[in-house]
């Protein structure tokens, strides 16, 4: 969601960084790339190591309603073509899903924003054990469709979400934003979703079948 259907990280980075200067430390833009989709109460831990003497659940709620407070203020932020993909997806009968790893509440005024019915899913920070990068959100978002997630694409902006979407068995699709994918594991990188389309998505996931298939056909050999 942050950083792939809104661009909601500028939002987080001033949350982080008011919340870390108010205890007498300093966080600077380097700082805030290096929580950039992990999950929250992960990050939490690294904000105590700043200096923020709160326990998790504190901080939590307390980035999370100053995030939204933004919202309230300069509205929802849309990515360059992610509310049109998602539009086209839903209209070719799509399951889609929401995997973030903000909590249901953020997530949930984020989604009612959007002028249809946008997700069969929802898959929430607060609603696993296990945050991004580990895979089970993935897991937990294709089972929720009741579909298999090696026929799953994901589209994600993080290092830390493409290594949650690769590591579960979807087709892993890197849309950077303000952090470089270069390094993160991917099918595909895309400099942006405004030129996509569902079909683009569908060759995304070929692409990676028919490389399976030629690997398995070379170990046969």
């Amino acid at each position: 969601m942050d950083g792939t259907l809104v661009d909601t990280e500028r939002y987080w980075m001033t949350a982080e960084e008011e919340l870390v200067e108010s205890f007498g430390g300093r966080w600077t833009h380097e700082d805030g790339l290096g929580v950039v989709g992990l999950g929250l109460w992960e990050s939490a831990r690294v904000f105590q190591a700043a200096g923020v003497d709160l326990d998790a659940d504190t901080i939590v709620a307390r980035l999370t309603a100053r995030v939204e407070e933004q919202i309230a203020e300069h509205g929802v932020p849309w990515r360059p073509g992610a509310r049109e993909l998602l539009e086209a997806l839903r209209e070719a009968s799509i399951p889609t899903a929401l995997v973030t790893m903000s909590v249901r509440s953020m997530a949930d005024d984020i989604v009612a924003a959007i002028p249809f019915e946008a997700f069969d899913a929802i898959v929430t920070g607060d609603s696993v054990d296990n945050p991004k990068p580990h895979p089970e959100p993935y897991l937990a978002a294709a089972e929720a469709l009741g579909v298999d997630i090696a026929a799953c694409v994901a589209i994600e902006d993080s290092p830390a979400g493409l290594t949650s979407a690769w590591s579960a068995g979807a087709v892993a699709v890197g849309v950077p934003n303000i952090i470089s994918l270069d390094e993160a594991p991917s099918h595909a990188l895309w400099a942006t979703l405004a030129d996509k389309s569902v079909a683009d998505v569908a060759a995304v996931l070929a692409a990676r079948d028919a490389c399976d298939a030629r690997d398995a056909r070379g170990v046969t050999a």
